[in-house]
């Protein structure tokens, strides 16, 4: 059963100053605990609403209260005036309806001095079927729905899983509340509404003889005209469902929910903003049923974390015939700074549920807090399937958000929506972080977003016709193209000629020099074209895609070399250079832009390469987070957030892109041929310096990674007492901040004075920290991690296997008998002088071995490092190379195996090179050994050219083992 009250309009309502003012009026409406208001009219004494509200019928001791406050939008409303209507006054009414009437406003007690508060015109009925598609028109007020109010937003569903903490001082005093609507606490009689139920859809016989019955006596000993039947059996179909929907199993609460629901759209995000918006690993069913299923402990998980004591989970309750599902959350929250333990209810209610969307939204209460009987938080908890995932697994995507509904006016309302917010931001990071254990989050908030990325990168078809007018527009092209089209005529025109001096059929030999020298000029017209074609094709169909991860560190500049590459042993020759700034480039231009290229030939060739840079966070906002509590270990000292207001000033000033953030700033003085005053900026990129005096601007930056030395100078009378930092540039960087620095020495290097802070020690640990971090070049920070896991795997393997040498197909490539026993040859093995001698004269510099060490029975092992003569090995380049020795299984000679890392030449971090030496002494010549090398490439990476570079890998290794081993007989030989 509904009352429904539809609030029209009202007329000469008091002026608040006494006078002729005009008030902003709107109309507040409870039933019970229900509560409801109408939308604020502006500047008017006889608004217009035309509203209309749906209570539900709980008790029939309530009665409407319907109060006209003048809206305030600094202090509290102003009461204007008020009006109560029994329920009992509607039952009376014929056809359960008050109609539509006029109702005299009336003040809050007799001592007031306004004899005349107006009238208010108001539609008051009861029904039995209130029909659902009227919810678009009517308020279900049960939700504390606010309509089109200026002070609070339409309702928006929502739902809430975590245990909210709502920070108010308890400090602060408001001023006087006032309690406009006094809540009605008694409980309703269930039974006697079942048996109005009885009443009113009974058949006219029963209505007659339920007229016969003695009279039924309301609570407060007012007579009834309803008579009780002497029949209770109404309430049974009732206990019933109410039983059925407590004792059914979830899944089929919501089925059967879901078959009185189907159809419903999703609910809007709350006006309050949204808490979490994250994509999981997991079907939508299942992650309803961790967060809200009777048997998922996450609820009580959750409460561990938060330190939340008293946890009460109601079960789910199925009620209205399946049109209603909802539960009780009950709890106390753990104190905090602020705020004291205090006590909270939940009342959670689904919104939506067919199998894919859920939608749940709770109703917060926490009156323990300070003014909490002035507002109720909402929390919207909407599950929905999420994108596709390799592998064709499925993703939900989980989206809270949140809202503030004020009950009543209050002066601090500011105040509580910045504490509610704080609260709800703290409380579900934990939330976050605890079902991140329990179900894998997915990175990006659309997996397929990568790949629509990357097939943005991929040559689209209408762009194939200007790279064949690119490649094929000009004159080579247009010459050959003549050039053919005139022999073919010519031949086409020209009659046979005669077999004459060693022509014979079929060969027709040119006759003169001149016929030479043209068929020269076409054969090398030719081979132009076809080679044009084949950079076409080869253009066309590979388009090579990058990927690097650089979310740890974020990049400020990308450095592109082009080489010609004829082989990775043959001289490397440069084609050009380009850098890229990510600071001083668009998003937009980035992602299609012609680079020129830098360098002689490729200035001389106007040589321009064609990159799309697209970048893609795949963190979201926990980058500066993870950034600012890595610098604070460094700098030791909190770093606070800055927020989007200055980081949005401290881009516009520096002209820098929406992800550069600022870390700190401080107060100092530049010094140039005078002192400047003004703020040194710095964020995980650059460096800056921003003064404005008198109108006069000065402005700079330069990228950490430009930096050479920071010198700390000490303090002198004239930096007033205090030490300043010197700023030392490499040569040729930071130009554009030239006529910032102090000087430019003879080298080339802007030097630039920055004295006077006010905190120098935080200022030089600050500066110090962020240079450092960015001072190590990626690829010295690979080499450590490498270095670091090459350590590990070493000591760790224990396999009879040496570094996965059986990965590699060995082919033989040296074999030979030589006049020594394997005792003498191994001499080249062990490290002394001999071995030094004959390895620094084929070419490998600084040669440095390790001791053989032990790491099992019969086996040892030891490091090699050398680097190649350019003179003889025709580019720079070194080797990390590692040995192992064994004894062969008959002891008559040994087996080393050699595994080397190539660094600093073309494609060397394609693949290792495995080599195995075999050293067996000859039974039958007690003075003489075989020896036997294979060598065996392992790829890490794919590589187009492999079979070409396999092939000097072998040439180029076999001829440095015939001149090593030739070497090492040389330097034997005359010693026996």
């Amino acid at each position: 059963m509904r009352l429904l009250v539809q609030v029209s309009e009202a007329r000469n309502l008091p002026a608040i100053d006494g006078g002729g003012g005009l008030s902003d009026p709107y109309a507040k409406l409870q039933l019970g605990r229900q509560r409801g208001k109408t939308r604020v009219a502006k500047r008017t004494l006889s608004p217009t609403w035309d509203e209309e509200f749906a209570f539900r019928v709980v008790d029939l001791k309530d009665e409407l209260v319907v109060v006209v406050v003048d809206e305030d939008r600094y202090f509290s409303d102003d009461f204007l005036g008020q009006v109560r209507v029994p329920l009992s006054a509607v039952l009376d009414a014929d056809n359960r309806s008050l109609g539509t009437q006029w109702y005299q406003l009336l003040p809050k007690n007799k001592k007031s001095k306004i004899k005349d508060y107006g009238e208010i015109r108001l539609t008051i009925s009861l029904s039995l079927n209130y029909p659902e598609e009227t919810t678009t028109l009517a308020h279900c007020v049960s939700d504390d729905l606010a309509s089109y109010s200026d002070k609070s937003t339409e309702l928006q569903k929502g739902s809430s899983l975590p245990n909210i903490p709502i920070e108010i001082p308890t400090s602060v005093s408001g001023g006087d509340e006032t309690e406009i609507i006094k809540e009605d606490r008694s409980n309703g009689v269930p039974s006697f509404v079942n048996r109005l139920y009885q009443f009113f859809s009974a058949k006219p016989k029963d209505a007659e003889a339920s007229a016969s019955a003695p009279p039924l006596t309301t609570g407060d000993g007012n007579s009834d005209i309803l008579e009780e039947t002497p029949s209770t059996s109404s309430e049974l179909p009732d206990n019933q469902d109410y039983e059925t929907g407590v004792t059914m199993s979830f899944d089929e609460q919501l089925k059967a929910f879901g078959s009185c629901h189907e159809g419903n759209e999703i609910p809007e995000n709350l006006s309050g903003g949204v808490l979490i918006d994250q994509v999981y690993a997991v079907a939508p069913s299942d992650l309803n049923g961790l967060l809200f299923s009777p048997s998922s402990d996450f609820l009580q998980s959750l409460a561990e974390m938060q330190g939340t004591t008293g946890l009460e989970i109601q079960q789910w309750r199925l009620e209205n015939d399946g049109e209603v599902l909802k539960r009780v959350v009950s709890y106390t929250k753990a104190p905090t700074a602020l705020v004291k333990a205090v006590k909270a209810t939940e009342d959670v209610s689904y919104l939506k549920a067919d199998g894919d969307i859920y939608a749940t939204l709770a109703d917060v209460s926490t009156p323990d807090v300070p003014f909490g009987n002035s507002f109720r938080v909402e929390v919207l908890t909407c599950i929905m399937p999420g994108p596709e995932l390799p592998d064709n697994e499925k993703s939900s995507r989980l989206v809270v958000s949140w809202r503030l509904n004020f009950i009543q006016s209050t002066m601090m309302k500011g105040m509580i929506e910045n504490g509610a917010k704080q609260g709800l931001k703290d409380n579900y990071i934990q939330f976050s972080e605890l079902l991140a254990r329990n179900i894998r989050p997915v990175d990006s908030k659309d997996a397929a977003a990568t790949d629509k990325v990357l097939s943005s990168v991929q040559p689209e078809q209408e762009s194939d016709w200007k790279l064949a007018f690119r490649i094929f527009g000009n004159f080579t092209v247009v010459s050959s193209l003549v050039a053919f089209i005139y022999v073919f005529s010519h031949i086409i025109l020209a009659s046979p000629s005669i077999i004459q001096g060693l022509e014979f059929p079929g060969l027709d030999l040119p006759d003169s020099v001149g016929e030479v020298v043209v068929c020269g000029v076409l054969v090398l017209q030719g081979q132009r074209v076809l080679n044009m074609i084949a950079r076409f094709i080869q253009a066309k169909r590979q388009r090579e895609i990058f990927e690097f991860d650089a979310m740890e560190d974020p990049p400020s500049v990308m450095k592109i070399n082009v080489y010609d590459f004829d082989g990775p042993f043959d001289e490397v020759e440069s084609l050009g250079h380009a850098e890229v700034n990510f600071l001083k480039s668009n998003l937009s231009e980035l992602s299609d832009i012609w680079i020129p290229l830098k360098g002689k030939l490729a200035q001389a060739c106007q040589s321009k390469l064609h990159l799309r840079i697209i970048l893609n966070n795949s963190r979201g906002t926990e980058v500066m987070k993870d950034y600012l509590d890595k610098m604070e270990k460094e700098v030791g000292k909190k770093i606070a957030v800055r927020s989007p207001h200055t980081n949005s000033a401290f881009q516009k000033i520096f002209s820098l892109p929406p992800e550069e953030f600022l870390i700190n700033d401080f107060t100092c003085h530049l010094k140039r041929k005078m002192l400047t005053q003004g703020r040194l900026f710095l964020s995980p990129r650059i460096i800056g310096f921003y003064t404005n005096l008198f109108g006069h601007k000065t402005k700079f930056f330069f990228l950490w990674e430009d930096i050479e030395d920071i010198q700390v100078m000490p303090a002198t009378l004239y930096s007033m007492g205090s030490p300043s930092l010197l700023i030392i540039l490499h040569k040729g960087r930071g130009m554009d901040a030239r006529h910032g620095a102090k000087q430019l020495d003879n080298e080339g290097r802007l030097k630039f004075h920055f004295q006077s802070f006010v905190s120098f020690n935080v200022a030089h640990k600050t500066i110090m920290a962020l240079w450092k971090a960015r001072s190590l070049t990626p690829e010295q920070k690979v080499q450590l991690v490498e270095e670091e896991s090459e350590m590990k795997d070493l000591q760790n393997n224990e396999s009879d296997s040496f570094l996965g040498i059986e990965d590699a197909k060995m082919s033989e490539v040296f074999s030979s008998t030589k006049p020594f026993d394997v005792s003498t040859l191994m001499s080249i093995f062990e490290g002394g002088p001999l071995e030094h001698q004959v390895m620094e004269k084929i070419g490998c510099m600084e040669y440095s071995v390790s001791p053989w060490e032990s790491v099992r029975a019969d086996a040892y092992q030891r490091q090699i490092h050398y680097k190649f003569d350019k003179r003889l090995a025709r580019h720079e380049g070194e080797v990390m190379s590692t040995q192992q020795k064994s004894p062969l299984p008959d002891k008559n000679g040994w087996l080393v195996e050699e595994v080397m890392t190539l660094e600093g030449i073309p494609v060397g971090e394609y693949f290792n090179l495995h080599m195995r030496y075999q050293l067996e002494q000859i039974s039958s010549k007690p003075k003489a050994c075989n020896v036997q090398v294979s060598i065996g490439i392992a790829w890490l990476k794919s590589c187009k050219n492999r079979k070409k570079i396999a092939q000097e890998v072998l040439s180029s290794a076999s001829s440095r083992l015939k001149k090593m081993f030739g070497l090492l007989e040389k330097e034997l030989l005359p010693a026996k």
